[in-house]
């Protein structure tokens, strides 16, 4: 399979060429390098395996130029980080939504065979009980959120109209290793291995499911090889823990003091709870999560803290 990454050199793209490393595929990462990603990030993988090409995913004369080397897009670019999209919204429509439909016209004019859209849980909103399951409705919350459930609706389009061959997948949280650290995990092991406080938006009590990234990246390849034809994914853990939980994990297991958890004005539109169900991947590609969150988050403390 000849396939390209988009956002190859971020967090959950690079993890999964990694995954992908091993398994004899011609891989061609489009990455921009923002403050996301990172080269770094690939420098555990053999060069032979796979190409890099920095470039924008806005930019149609870089994706006119690789879409010809590839048959498979697996599209991981994205803004992602949703305090940035209350900030400054106008980067997330341009990236998330132009530039998939950027990315989406090269598959068109290119007969690819498959667009893989790597999405989120946040496109169905906040739930206080249950799980949604994927044909629920769109409730996004924030500019991000937005921006991809409006990249969706376009891969969509596409298939509709143009007969793209496309999945979407929506995951739940990810952690793991390469993950910037505007990210709560992350930037909480930086702070609190440092004995700096932490802050918690509200009360803390934010509930959101969370898979390890090595997981999430076994179920897309599961969906890219066999997924059927215009199918959208749920990908979960069914491990949901609060902000408040994940941050009394890791003063526990650094050793540091409680005191160091300090609470602040909650952010515009924050969604209480996010829940998914996973039942479609497991019983139709027999996906189902292999870490569980004790041993995600000792695998995630012990890279970070190298």
């Amino acid at each position: 399979m000849r396939i390209l990454v988009t956002g190859g050199a971020g967090f959950i793209g690079s993890n999964f060429v990694k995954y992908l490393s091993g398994k004899n595929h011609d891989l061609l990462i489009l990455d921009s390098l923002t403050y996301a990603a990172d080269v770094k990030n690939l420098n555990e993988l053999d060069p032979n395996h796979y190409k890099l090409v920095i470039g924008d995913i806005c930019d149609k004369k870089i994706l006119k130029s690789i879409f010809p080397q590839i048959d498979y897009v697996v599209h991981f670019a994205a803004e992602s980080h949703v305090d940035n999209s209350i900030l400054s919204p106008d980067k997330f429509i341009s990236t998330n939504v132009l530039g998939t439909h950027n990315l989406l016209e090269a598959a068109r004019e290119h007969s690819i065979k498959k667009f893989l859209y790597v999405s989120t849980d946040e496109v169905y909103g906040s739930i206080d009980s249950g799980t949604f399951v994927e044909s629920d409705n769109y409730n996004p919350s924030s500019p991000y959120s937005a921006s991809k459930a409006a990249a969706e609706m376009l891969v969509m389009a596409y298939g509709k109209t143009f007969g793209l061959n496309f999945n979407i997948s929506r995951c739940s949280n990810n952690y793991g290793p390469r993950q910037h650290r505007e990210k709560l995990i992350p930037c909480f092991i930086d702070l609190l291995q440092n004995s700096k406080p932490v802050k918690l938006y509200g009360t803390g009590l934010n509930i959101r499911d969370w898979i390890y990234v090595d997981d999430h990246c076994e179920a897309l390849y599961r969906i890219l090889k066999n997924g059927a034809d215009k199918q959208i994914y749920n990908i979960s853990s069914s491990e949901e823990l609060s902000n408040l939980e994940i941050t009394e994990i890791l003063v526990n297991a650094l050793g540091v003091s409680r005191d160091l958890i300090q609470y602040v004005k909650d952010r515009p539109g924050h969604d209480f709870r996010y829940s998914i169900s996973s039942e479609k991947i497991f019983t139709d590609l027999g996906f189902l999560p292999k870490v569980t969150f004790e041993e995600g988050i000792k695998k995630t403390l012990s890279w970070y803290l190298r």
